[in-house]
């Protein structure tokens, strides 16, 4: 994790962590490494920016946009859309970098900067710690342009039709005849998603879909989808989706207002690939997050498990260099790398979709493919100096191998520093629910203890 990047970009409370000031030396910092790498030196570099629902998308995009202008660099705003647009239309536009401004699942007042290289991937760390460097150790004097070497904001119309083209694509199959809810979270999807699904004929109905700017992701979404269960199973519907403030992940609700979480997604989808001879080296990558019952799955299926550590970012690395197409997170991050450079929660539902129409069955029998081991999941706010600390704390390794010991090999246990929150996540996984939320919470008095 470096200084000013977590695993998923800069992230702070904006005006505070996240400052004006912050973003536009961003913005030069980009600039300038961009500047060095241009596709047509006779032209000047192009970046294009998008944003959520947050008010303070509005006056970070200023302060980027100043910066990069400031350097040289021409701006395409494309206004409010998902991170996954961002991803594509990246390439598709022919731009040197793309930027999201989004803090994705995160309370409305915080916000974040995501930086996409021009082929749609997610800047490398090697590029990441060149900006930190600039930033923040001023290791070169970025230069500023005047008269005509300025550059120029343009904003473009087509920005959201082109990816809602590119979304409705992917599916080999129309949904004539499903009925589904589908929440929006507040945020980026409000703008595409009921458009998506009703041109593949799904009838939609809609929740969470007026954002005003403080609403994103409040009792609402992926990480708040109890509204969504209620109303599917309430109005006798087929299943429902629910994406995140940034639309970049998604999970689902089957007919009986039951959760489908990112590991049953992928292992669904992951089974229906294989069927079809689809799916990569037959092998689906997840975290080490991921639930036992997931493992189990692959075990009993014959599909190949590769694990890596949390974060999308490493997903996708592991996905790139060796070659697979399907991986994901239990959070609803899902990667299907034949369409999409990133976590894609709108297409990730599409194709979710489409598999419940190609094998006839319900969501709720489709779900049956994985059992879900219990597990508890307890996150304990630290300081900033007490996530520097973790990984050195005698008592909170001694307080993890006692958990692990009293487990008897029946259960794991994780505990891991989040990259993007002042958190430490406590995760234990085993079969009698009682005895894993006694050793989670002994763990997690201890985590709070030594670095509150």
């Amino acid at each position: 994790m470096g200084r000013l990047f977590g695993t998923d970009g800069v992230r702070g409370v904006a005006n505070e962590d996240l400052t004006n000031d912050l973003a536009m030396q961003i913005g030069k910092a980009t600039a300038e490494i961009l500047i060095k790498n241009v596709k047509n030196s006779d032209e000047k570099p192009k970046v294009l920016i998008g944003k959520d629902t947050r008010a303070s998308g509005d006056m970070l995009e200023a302060a980027l946009t100043a910066g990069f202008c400031s350097v040289g660099v021409d701006i395409i705003s494309v206004g409010v859309v998902p991170t996954p647009a961002v991803a594509y239309l990246v390439e598709k536009y022919n731009c040197d970098a793309g930027v999201m401004i989004s803090a994705s699942h995160n309370p409305c007042e915080y916000n974040g900067i995501k930086i996409f290289q021009g082929n749609g991937y997610k800047l490398p760390d090697e590029i990441e710690e060149k900006i930190e460097e600039i930033i923040l150790d001023k290791t070169e004097e970025v230069e500023l342009k005047i008269g005509g070497e300025v550059g120029n904001r343009t904003y473009c119309k087509t920005a959201v039709e082109d990816y809602i083209n590119h979304v409705v694509s992917v599916s080999e199959v129309r949904f004539d005849g499903l009925n589904i809810a589908i929440d929006t979270a507040n945020g980026s999807a409000s703008v595409c998603a009921k458009e998506i699904f009703t041109r593949l004929g799904a009838k939609c109905h809609m929740l969470s879909d007026t954002p005003n700017g403080v609403n994103i992701n409040d009792n609402c979404g992926s990480t708040h989808p109890e509204d969504l269960m209620a109303f599917v199973k309430a109005n006798n519907l087929d299943l429902g989706v629910a994406f995140d403030g940034d639309a970049d992940r998604m999970l689902a609700v089957d007919q009986n207002g039951v959760l489908v979480d990112g590991d049953k997604v992928i292992a669904i989808c992951a089974s229906q690939m294989k069927k079809e001879g689809k799916l990569a080296k037959d092998t689906a990558v997840v975290t080490v997050m991921s639930n036992m019952g997931f493992f189990k799955f692959c075990e009993e299926n014959e599909i190949n498990c590769a694990k890596t550590a949390v974060g999308d970012r490493y997903v996708l690395e592991c996905m790139l260099k060796e070659g697979y197409n399907i991986g994901g997170e239990q959070s609803g991050h899902v990667i299907f790398l034949d369409y999409a450079t990133t976590g894609d929660g709108e297409l990730s539902a599409v194709k979710l979709l489409e598999t419940v129409v190609k094998s006839g069955k319900t969501l709720s029998e489709l779900a049956e493919i994985m059992t879900v081991y219990p597990q508890v999941l307890i996150n304990v706010r630290v300081t900033p100096e007490g996530k520097k600390k973790y990984n050195n704390d005698e008592y909170i390794i001694s307080a993890v191998q006692q958990a692990e010991m009293d487990l008897h090999g029946d259960g794991r246990v994780l505990v891991r520093v989040s990259g993007t929150e002042p958190l430490v996540r406590v995760m234990l996984e085993g079969k009698e629910i009682e005895k894993i939320t006694e050793l989670g919470n002994k763990i997690a008095n201890v985590v709070k203890e030594r670095l509150s």
